[in-house]
């Protein structure tokens, strides 16, 4: 029903409100309203402690990615674009159960997304102007969320999470751990203190300050109109046990519930149990006890209100699957990846990893170095705000295996540091992310006749990867000059980036890192065989 409905209440059983001169009662307390406030408040800080925690010590103790395990839209996601779903995720399942049990109430009761734009949308309520039947009432456009639940679906099916792109507890860990986090640091940066800054800041906080003031105008419009995890928790809400039930004999269309409700579900009309947040607020503003949830209500609207329509859906599902080859044609190479769009250490192979990543920005929040960061153009469409390392700002940790201790999915798998193998040499072949290469042009004692030795001395590896030629040169006067030249011994180098981000030359480093020699990839191999076996240099 679209808000714009000259009945709002539906033409086949008009609802008159009642008598003039007759205010309702006030309603009793309803105590699981406060359960269900105190358990929104408990999810919300657990999940920005968890982010928070995200540390060496944090991931020792606690299961700081617990609330990303719970996400049935990153256990069904994972499982149509990898076909396998990792042994975490399987406490997906618990939602799912809960969901055939209480309805959708994940959305009303845990979903720390959906508890910041409720809080949002209460502290704007006096803004909002037109009765509450159209305030909350459900509109048409709300049926966007279960196209883009097709769409996100169809493209997993092809390989490409970008669905995680639009999952809520992604959407808001990302703009936590790169713009709020960064913003607190930036306030007590004193000290010497150095933020960690991250690419792309700007745009996801953008986007998250974008959502929240539309809720000024329609509560909790992303949980009604765009969340696809919402629109996946609806449809099998369809099929719940416990539902809103609405009593005819004792209603006196009042309305107090429609001025209540946070899911447009429209319980003064026929109950859309899909849309249905069990937020309990309709229960606790009824005077009359009217309303009640209950074991096997009756269903009101067909088909619990999901009005998605079976061709819309089937021709959004094509519509994202179709999109994954338009997205990797600007891809050279099949799914080659340009020279400096560096994976973390343990990160699949790129194939897999776009089937698994789902753009949460963990791995980036829990770096301790910075050297992670969203990716916003660098892979492509189908890589933005998918991990890489930008060793321009930062370097990776020797003894730092963090990245995959906390992915959600396993895009990143969880070495230990001796499996990386840079803080403790020669206990097996270590992981390469990359090769690093002198650009003689820019470098000291190359191109100027200038002593320095800054990246030799930085680099972490045993034996280092970096050694040093003596040689003599005569400067324009004629005088000699004695220089140690940089060279780089690619069997050693591992690609940590130490030495990019310790170049003393200004602008671009005269000693970069780029993939060339990854491990998880045959095609960045140093020098590539030739159609005959041969090497091609």
């Amino acid at each position: 029903m679209d808000g714009s409905d000259p009945h709002p209440w539906g033409p086949e059983s008009p609802r008159l409100p009642a008598a003039r001169g007759s205010a309702p009662a006030r309603p009793p307390v309803y105590w699981p309203r406060f359960a269900r406030i105190a358990w929104q408040a408990f999810f919300l800080l657990l999940f920005v402690a968890c982010l928070g925690l995200m540390t060496d010590e944090g991931v020792r103790r606690l299961p700081v990615d617990l609330l990303y395990h719970l996400d049935p839209l990153v256990a069904f996601g994972t499982l149509a674009a990898a076909w396998l779903l990792p042994v975490a995720l399987g406490l997906a399942l618990l939602t799912f159960a809960a969901t055939v049990v209480f309805g959708r109430a994940f959305c009303g009761w845990v979903c720390p997304f959906g508890t910041v734009h409720q809080l949002v949308a209460r502290a704007t309520a006096r803004f909002r102007r037109g009765p509450p039947t159209r305030i909350n009432g459900f509109r048409r456009h709300y049926r966007l969320k279960y196209h883009l639940l097709a769409a996100g679906l169809g493209a997993a099916l092809l390989g490409s999470l970008a669905i995680g792109l639009l999952d809520p507890l992604s959407l808001l860990g990302r703009t936590i751990g790169t713009v709020v986090f960064p913003a607190i640091e930036l306030l007590r940066s004193g000290g010497g203190f150095r933020p960690r800054l991250f690419s792309g800041a700007f745009w996801t906080g953008t986007i998250l300050l974008a959502l929240l003031v539309v809720d000024a105008f329609i509560p909790r419009w992303w949980c009604r109109a765009v969340c696809p995890l919402g629109a996946l928790l609806g449809w099998i809400s369809r099929v719940s046990l416990f539902r809103i039930h609405v009593d005819p004999d004792r209603c006196t269309r009042c309305m107090a519930c429609a001025v209540a409700c946070q899911g447009a579900d429209e319980p003064w009309n026929v109950h859309r149990v899909a849309e249905c947040h069990v937020c309990l607020n309709c229960i606790a503003a009824c005077p009359e006890g009217a309303i009640s949830y209950r074991f096997l209500a009756p269903e009101a609207a067909p088909a619990g209100g999901l009005d998605a329509g079976r061709r819309r859906m089937l021709a959004a599902g094509l519509a994202g699957a179709a999109l994954v080859p338009l997205a990797r044609i600007g891809v050279p190479g099949a799914r080659a990846l340009p020279a400096r769009a560096m994976r973390p250490p343990g990160a699949l192979p790129e194939e897999e990893f776009l089937a698994r990543c789902i753009r949460c920005d963990a791995c980036v929040t829990a770096c301790p170095t910075g050297v992670l960061q969203p990716d916003l153009g660098r892979t492509g469409v189908e890589g933005l705000w998918t991990p890489v390392l930008d060793t321009s700002r930062a370097w990776c940790e020797p003894s730092c295996v963090l990245c995959g201790q906390v992915c959600p999915t396993g895009a990143i798998a969880p070495l230990t540091v001796a499996a990386k193998g840079w803080a403790e040499p020669g206990k097996g072949t270590p992981v390469r992310v990359g090769t690093a290469f002198i650009d003689h042009g820019r470098c000291l004692p190359w191109a100027n006749a200038r002593p320095c030795i800054v990246c030799e001395e930085v680099c972490p590896t045993s034996p280092k990867a970096i050694w040093l030629e003596e040689v003599v040169v005569r400067d324009r006067d004629g005088h000699e000059v004695v220089l140690r030249r940089p060279h780089v011994d690619p069997e050693l180098c591992v690609g940590c980036g130490l030495c990019e981000a310790r170049c003393p030359v200004t602008g671009d480093a005269a000693i970069r890192v780029d993939r060339t020699g990854e491990t998880r990839s045959a095609d960045a191999a140093f020098i590539l065989p030739g159609p005959d076996g041969g090497s091609v240099r």
